[in-house]
């Protein structure tokens, strides 16, 4: 009996490795759910490029935009878990999930977390008629300015919509939702005065635009290269306090743990080449460089998380 579990395990171990080692033996496709040309897609192009110079077989981009993510998503959930065709998503797979009455899919049982590679902040922006340098100073004058100031978005059920209704959660402060059709409309408004409060995507805060745009805090759990003196949220007083759009690769369910670990460290690689890290600030992101089981957490945790906020601010409609 003993000897027979020790050949089995034997084999499964060979069988691993044969898988690894094999992979890939013919062309990949990465399939992005979103338009070509943004950050994201910029990103998946250059990983097919550096994977497939180092993996010596052909990775391609294929952008399957459409009902925010999730026909670019279905694609690969309906693919074979063979690792010829792969995901490279925004934070857009989680949120459809968290915001939907009827999920679209289920992230645990759908997919295989490889790697999330990076991500795009947000930070907390004021308009400057705002009396407010500091997170707290701004809990404060909202605080006793209750439901007069508007806060902007890049739409219903947006990243910054969720973000300030989490806010509004966690400290009792009363602002009103301007929605918009995208962050560049939104920041514009808020540069003019139209709205007050914005989460904002870190990359649009040019220099210029911070004199109409004050940023007061930023929303990761660590300081971002892109602004390295601006405090995290979590510093200011509000723990564990992170939004931004990150971007990640997946597989389809059951993929070959081997296969995900070839990719993971292939991945880590070329996050570690110089030349991969002056492009992805240029982008506007910051490295993550995750475990798949840190990934399969996180997804977890912005379903349950964005699940509440959109919980409550379907309740504030009613």
């Amino acid at each position: 009996m003993v000897r027979k579990l020790i050949l089995t395990s034997l084999l499964l171990t060979a069988g691993a490795l044969s898988a690894q080692a094999q992979y890939p033996d013919k062309l990949v496709k990465i399939v992005v759910p979103v338009a070509a040309g943004g950050g994201v897609d910029v990103m998946a192009r250059l990983l097919a490029q550096y994977l497939g110079e180092r993996l010596h077989q052909q990775f391609v981009v294929e952008n399957r935009p459409g009902a925010a993510g999730v026909i670019g998503s279905k694609v690969v959930i309906a693919s074979p878990a063979d690792g010829t065709t792969l995901l490279y998503t925004p934070s857009s797979l989680s949120l459809s999930v968290a915001i939907s009455k009827v999920p679209p899919y289920d992230l645990a049982k759908d997919f295989s977390p490889i790697v999330n590679v990076a991500i795009s902040p947000y930070a907390l922006v004021v308009n400057p008629s705002v009396p407010a340098h500091s997170l707290k100073e701004f809990i404060a004058y909202a605080k006793a300015n209750p439901g007069k100031l508007s806060y902007g978005s890049a739409g219903v059920g947006s990243a910054s919509h969720l973000a300030a209704e989490l806010l509004k959660s966690k400290t009792g402060i009363d602002m009103v939702h301007v929605p918009n059709k995208g962050m560049n409309p939104a920041l514009i408004d808020l540069m003019g005065g139209q709205v007050q409060v914005l989460f904002a995507s870190v990359p649009g805060l040019t220099s210029e635009k911070t004199e109409r745009a004050r940023p007061i805090a930023m929303a990761e759990l660590k300081r971002s290269a892109l602004m390295p003196e601006l405090p995290t949220m979590s510093e200011s007083g509000l723990p564990g306090f992170a939004v931004g759009n990150w971007a990640g690769l997946l597989g389809p369910a059951g993929l070959d743990a081997a296969v995900v670990k070839k990719l993971h460290d292939e991945v880590l690689a070329i996050l570690a080449m110089a030349e991969m890290k002056a492009r992805i600030k240029t982008l506007g992101f910051d490295v993550i460089a995750s475990t798949p089981q840190e990934f399969a957490k996180q997804l977890q945790e912005d379903v349950e998380r964005w699940g509440l906020v959109a919980k409550v601010v379907s309740e504030e409609k009613k």
